[in-house]
């Protein structure tokens, strides 16, 4: 049998508010109105679901597994109406990620948002490249995730991660010998680490592959190419780490947070903020906390 909302609604309120006035007040009916109702809805069931007494109302064991089930059935209309909801948020956001953040996740993420905010125009830069934080202080960029070393970033940290040196297993290096390393063009952060942590160990080396994208450096380690600075939870397959090898140093934990230009108020930019925290949290292995 289908069940009216309206009723359900009825039902709930009167259990809640301990009476039928209250529980009209609430509904903005008469009295009259919502024992109305309650009477229909005890009719479609077939059963008292409530028991009347001088002093207050009870509900009746029928009445308490109905309650049950009915606030079920109106939390998820309303999760369904507010999904389906029309958007108000309008204007334009501009947000930079690293390639290496969110990965596969990153393309449902912006999906959902422009799902759910169709108003919005969503302008992305996704890039290893960039130097997102110099974006974002310059007005370019509304908002970024960006990635440092801890303590360095400010914002709203989302995930942490430990960097090391990997090759392909077939990779064959002889110490003494220059190093091949492949490397995002500058002013790439990750560059950046890598570039000064195994100049300051003294280790020969030099830039064996560019590319603009993690797929191409990827690409590269696995073919045997060179070596390089990729995150130890996204190693591969025919891949190898070379930490504590030939004199290569250890490589940084470092930090992925949420910044924000100085004085972005539109609440386009914050639901996408707020979009991108919920998926950081939810993500295994990340932890988000507030600087």
């Amino acid at each position: 049998m289908d069940f009216d909302p309206a009723l359900l609604r009825a039902f709930v309120a009167v259990h809640d508010a301990g009476g039928f006035t209250r529980a009209a007040e609430r509904l903005h009916l008469t009295q009259s109105a919502v024992s109305h109702q309650i009477r229909r809805l005890e009719e479609q069931v077939g059963r008292p679901l409530l028991h009347r007494t001088t002093r207050k109302l009870l509900l009746t064991e029928d009445g308490q597994e109905f309650l049950r089930h009915a606030e079920q059935i109106l939390q998820a209309q309303d999760m369904l109406t507010r999904r389906f909801l029309p958007s108000a948020v309008s204007g334009v956001v501009r947000f930079g990620v690293p390639e290496n953040f969110l990965g596969d996740r990153l393309p449902h993420l912006l999906r959902r948002y422009a799902r759910d905010f169709p108003q919005v125009r969503l302008e992305v830069a996704v890039s290893v490249c960039l130097d997102l934080r110099a974006k974002v202080e310059a007005g370019e960029l509304d908002l970024a995730v960006v990635m440092s070393r801890p303590g360095e970033t400010g914002g709203t940290v989302l995930r942490r991660t430990q960097f090391v040196w990997a090759a392909a297993e077939t990779f064959d290096w002889t110490p003494g010998t220059s190093l091949p390393l492949a490397l995002a063009p500058p002013p790439c952060p990750c560059r950046a680490i890598a570039v000064d942590a195994i100049t300051a160990s003294g280790v020969e080396w030099h830039t064996g592959f560019t590319s603009g994208n993690q797929h191409g450096l990827r690409a590269a380690v696995l073919a045997g190419l060179a070596a390089s600075m990729i995150a130890r939870d996204e190693i591969e397959p025919g891949m190898k780490i070379l930490d504590g090898r030939h004199g290569l140093p250890p490589l940084p934990e470092v930090e992925f947070a949420l910044i924000w230009r100085p004085g972005t108020t539109l609440p386009c930019a914050r639901e996408l903020g707020r979009l991108i925290v919920e998926s950081a949290e939810a993500a295994p292995a990340l932890l988000a906390r507030a600087v």
